[in-house]
């Protein structure tokens, strides 16, 4: 029985990247073996089992055969024959089909060494079209790793291109669909998983929404980018330089997709796109399962991007309004996650990107004065019900007005 270190800590290690997780294959056992020596087995479809100390994964060395459509849809089968060669074999890119002995030498049958060294993201083999997820890692992997120098290979692109025309993503699970598109709006370019999806014709399929938004103009006066599409992967950029949060990123990808169903006519003018954008994200995240945190605030963003870009424009009872509307006093955080995804949807433009923003700052200013009011118990006395509600609401107002 020999066990190896395997995936992405073998590819970690050696771009000197912190290493968050292991996991090992072992070749040449059987499943009886490793329960024998206190292995816990929690693999479902294939033999994968917990180390008895440190709870690491040791899955057994299998091969793959496709037989359905679908992530899902493969046979497999293991046994000790099953070489370790064979076993790295079916995995995704060459980077990630790396393995490490216990004496710390580097197995490399399929180039994952040399790839890293001119920053390449390569599939290992043909294999590759036969799980559509794969384009979504790929994707994925291109975000995290881009500020690194990698790109996708051409010959990889085509690959992802042909399972894209085939009608293979139709495949996908909505679940897989979000689990990776989560993870990739976390990376340090979550711009560069929608623009590898879109080069590879995938982003229609996935996420028509956001694709329609490439090609529709805005005004060069107020988006010196031009393109919508381009405006949102800028804006999504930003985000992620400021590390906001993922459900601030998400709300940033989707707060314009009102644009696209503005009807070319009007172009570039696209007033009332953000409620119009408001069907179009309920129907993405339906059709995902988008999670409600993710969705409620990219509706929230939609519907009050360009009043938060007028704060200070708008007169005290206005701005009341709008903190009462988007549930500023009862939900701070999440007011506060608007103001940043609005932040980032100024700033996602071209040479523009450094500009000040004060909006942010002027609003949080004023929530905080007005949500510091509060009714004493003389001011109280007579009133009941909506009364107490209207009077310090009163109250809120005066303080928003002592502020301008």
């Amino acid at each position: 029985m020999q066990v190896y270190l395997v995936g992405g800590a073998v590819r970690d290690r050696l771009l000197g990247r912190p290493v968050k997780e292991r996991d090992w294959v072992v070749v040449g056992a059987r499943p009886e073996d490793l329960e024998r020596q206190g292995y816990v087995p929690v693999g479902r479809e294939f033999p994968v089992f917990l180390h008895p100390k440190t709870r690491e994964e040791y899955a057994l060395a299998r091969l793959e055969r496709k037989v359905a459509p679908g992530y899902r849809g493969f046979e497999t089968r293991f046994s000790p024959e099953v070489t370790l060669e064979e076993d790295l074999r079916r995995r995704d890119l060459t980077i990630n089909a790396m393995a490490e002995s216990a004496s710390g030498e580097i197995i490399d049958p399929y180039g994952g060494r040399r790839d890293l060294e001119v920053r390449l993201l390569r599939h290992v083999s043909e294999a590759f079209i036969e799980d559509p997820v794969r384009v979504l890692r790929v994707a994925r992997f291109a975000a995290r790793y881009a500020e690194l120098g990698f790109t996708v290979a051409e010959e990889t692109i085509a690959l992802m291109r042909r399972m894209a025309e085939s009608g293979e993503l139709a495949a996908l699970v909505p679940e897989r669909v979000w689990q990776e598109t989560e993870r990739a709006l976390g990376e340090a370019r979550p711009e560069v998983f929608f623009e590898t999806l879109r080069e590879c014709g995938a982003l229609r399929l996935i996420f028509p929404e956001v694709d329609a938004l490439f090609g529709v103009p805005q005004p060069p006066k107020w988006h010196p980018e031009v393109d919508t599409g381009m405006h949102v992967m800028l804006a999504l950029r930003w985000a992620a330089r400021a590390g906001l949060p993922s459900t601030v990123r998400f709300a940033v990808l989707t707060h314009d997709l009102g644009k696209a169903l503005t009807a070319p006519e009007r172009w570039p003018s696209h007033h009332g796109h953000e409620e119009g954008g408001v069907p179009a994200i309920e129907a993405l995240c339906a059709r995902l399962k988008v999670p409600n945190e993710y969705r409620d605030l990219a509706l929230l963003t939609a519907r009050h991007h360009t009043l938060v870009h007028r704060a200070q424009e708008l007169r005290p009872a206005a701005a009341l309004r709008l903190l009462e509307v988007t549930d500023a006093f009862r939900r701070p955080e999440r007011f506060d996650e608007l103001l940043w995804a609005c932040e980032a949807d100024a700033r996602g433009r071209a040479g523009l990107e450094a500009q000040p923003y004060p909006q942010g700052r002027y609003l949080r200013r004023m929530r905080s004065a007005a949500a510091a009011v509060s009714l004493s118990g003389a001011e109280r006395q007579g009133l009941a019900g909506a009364a107490i509600g209207e009077k310090l609401r009163e109250k809120r107002l005066a303080a928003i007005q002592a502020l301008t």
